[in-house]
């Protein structure tokens, strides 16, 4: 057979000429697509051999060799699978036999200034070998057939066919590289060893590197046995039966490289309408960078075991981002980009799945497992407490799973919501929580004195997303949440309580008038408080207002300096400064330094910093002083 030149369709033209003018990030995906097409080949020879025995004699091995020659500027990739009769070659090789294809490369076209990316966007597959290439050779003969076909092309408008001779059916791609630096390159073991064991490290046949053979000290050629580039398997694409417990634990370093044991894993093959694999891991302690939301996501994509994406954020939540595996696909494209995952079908129910399995296994280790639950929780809790934020699908889940310290707590203890409704007295009607900046001081705020004097549990919060959770967690069960320090508490006081309150109103009120007009910078409000026992005074939030701590979070994250509301002071009728006060002030005495006095104290004493901490010194130092005379 004479050679026979031919053209290529309009379509791949253009996507050639794209392809060699452009410059791309990640060219090496070429091996990855030549591979892929070879194990696709080496799938449907061993398929089509059920029913054709004589299509795969006995004692055949289906693999995958490449190898390099560098003084020659070349790559080969060979395999052994059902390789291409002329037909195919003319189908395969010269059309691209998909919809959209024009409507996608006149998109190309119009808009030079597109941040598209070709490989991620479209299906080229064979093709991306041009990025590289000035021209490739595909060597080629149909397993069940004798004659075999090699096509060439430069990647220009045009390619050519003729019969050429091969020994055994498969295909044997020779890729001639540029001579420019990155192109070559791709012609060394150590970046063909480095490609494939980021893309294919698990596909199911073996991938041998031939090194090239190199001369002794006596000049002699001396060869090297095939190296195999391709040994772990893909333990995620095996049945839970066949994996022991120290597979699982070592496969746990290999996608999370922690050098630690995880907590828990998942390990599941959905099946139907769509089939995909996922094993996905709870660190026991919280991977590196995990508190970058915009780094740390820890989920692997494969298709068809072929790497796709590290990081894969479609698959998961930020609020699961400490969670590290993988996920595999049959359905989805290879090629499948970003974008695509966006609005992808496939994608939705993978991510819900293995939402499903990730808080399945967190809820079972919470009932289960209680201290090795809470030792988690110290560890990653605070993550979790971000998926209260614009998500009301899984709310319920994640109530359950929250954990507390509270006044009631000892030591490490923590306590679920369900065990804090479970203590609450029967005349307790809402659940009590506080917020605050330390550990250390939320325990000792004057805030909590009537709480702790009645019995009333109060969850206490320090972390700083607690402002934002409380924003969505208004409920659990029939009972409402109650900041302690926002607006007035209602304790069902008894009638004498009642009395007495309003006589302390009524018999206060000259010395409320004079902190108000004293401290009208700062303060919106002076009145009784129903929540003190020890303490002189303590400031509270109104409902409607921003609270300090928000205030001061929302500044450190570049809101710029926010306006600060005005807090509510609220006095202690029965602690001696009070009365010591109210009788300078029936007296017409000059209150002194003591409004700015009670005001600093109140600041520190719930754990917020001073407007003016120098102003506060001299104030105490004043009053200190008159008490020595």
């Amino acid at each position: 057979m004479a050679t026979e030149k031919m053209e290529f369709q309009t379509e791949v033209r253009d996507l050639l000429n794209l392809m060699i003018h452009s410059l791309y990030s990640n060219k090496e995906i070429f091996i990855r697509e030549l591979v892929s097409n070879a194990a696709d080949a080496l799938d449907k020879r061993r398929f089509l051999s059920v029913s054709d025995a004589a299509l795969l004699p006995v004692g055949t091995t289906l693999k995958i060799d490449i190898a390099v020659n560098t003084e020659g500027k070349l790559i080969t990739i060979e395999d052994n699978g059902i390789g291409m009769n002329r037909e195919e070659l003319i189908s395969n090789l010269g059309t691209i036999a998909r919809s959209g294809t024009k409507h996608f490369l006149k998109s190309l076209k119009e808009n030079e200034q597109a941040n598209i990316d070709l490989i991620g966007q479209f299906g080229v597959g064979f093709y991306s070998a041009f990025m590289v290439a000035e021209k490739v050779e595909v060597l080629t003969m149909k397993a069940g057939e004798t004659q075999g076909y090699l096509w060439t092309s430069a990647g220009t408008g045009e390619f050519e066919i003729t019969e050429a001779p091969k020994q055994e059916p498969g295909t044997k791609i020779t890729i001639y590289l540029k001579d420019d630096e990155e192109s070559l390159d791709f012609a060394n073991e150590w970046q063909i060893k480095n490609i494939i064991q980021k893309y294919s490290e698990f596909i199911s046949y073996a991938i041998y590197f031939h090194p090239e053979p190199t001369k002794n000290d006596k000049g002699e050629i001396e060869t090297q046995e095939p190296k195999r580039l391709n040994d772990k398997p893909a333990l995620w694409r095996q049945s839970e039966k066949e994996v022991t417990q120290d597979q699982y634990k070592e496969f746990y370093n290999v996608v999370a490289h922690e050098g630690t044991e995880p907590l828990a894993w998942s390990h599941s093959h959905a099946e139907g309408s769509m089939e995909f694999w996922s094993l996905v891991y709870i660190p026991a302690k919280a991977p590196f960078n995990v508190w970058n939301n915009e780094r740390s996501h820890g989920l692997k994509l494969y298709v068809k075991k072929i790497f796709i994406m590290d990081d894969c954020k479609e698959l998961l939540p930020t609020w699961l981002r400490f969670v590290r595996g993988v996920v595999d696909s049959e359905d989805l494209p290879l090629n499948v980009s970003r974008e695509i995952l966006q609005s992808n079908k496939i994608i939705t129910n993978i991510r819900k799945h293995v939402i499903k399995k990730v808080l399945d296994s967190l809820l079972q280790m919470a009932d289960k497992e209680a201290d090795k639950y809470n030792d988690w929780w110290r560890e990653l809790g605070a993550i979790l407490k971000e998926g209260f934020h614009m998500n009301w699908e899984h709310l319920d889940e994640l109530k359950k799973l929250l954990r507390f310290r509270t006044t009631k707590t000892e030591g490490n203890s923590l306590a679920s919501l369900t065990e804090y409704i479970s203590r609450m007295p029967e005349t307790q009607k809402e659940i009590y929580y506080l917020i605050g900046d330390h550990k250390e001081g939320i325990e000792s705020n004057p805030l909590l004195e009537a709480f702790r004097s009645k019995g009333f549990e109060v969850l206490l919060m320090t972390d700083p997303i607690d402002e934002f959770m409380m924003g969505s967690l208004t409920e659990f069960g029939e009972k409402k949440f109650h900041d302690v320090s926002r607006g007035d508490v209602d304790f069902d006081k008894t009638e004498e309580e009642k009395k007495a309150e309003e006589a302390s109103k009524s018999e206060f009120k000259g010395l409320f008038d004079a902190l108000q007009k004293s401290l009208d910078a700062h303060i919106k409000e002076v009145r009784v408080s129903s929540r003190l026992k020890e303490s002189p005074c303590c400031l509270v939030t109104s409902e409607d207002v921003m609270s300090s701590r928000m205030e001061r979070m929302m500044e450190a994250m570049g809101q710029g300096k926010m306006e600060k509301s005005k807090r509510i002071l609220e006095i202690n009728p029965s602690h001696p400064i009070s009365q010591m006060l109210k009788a300078k002030v029936e007296n017409s005495e000059d209150l002194e330094d003591w409004p700015k006095a009670l005001y600093g104290q109140a600041l520190l004493a719930e754990g917020s910093p001073l407007p003016n901490p120098s102003e506060y010194v001299q104030a105490i130092n004043k009053l200190l002083t008159r008490a020595a005379k």
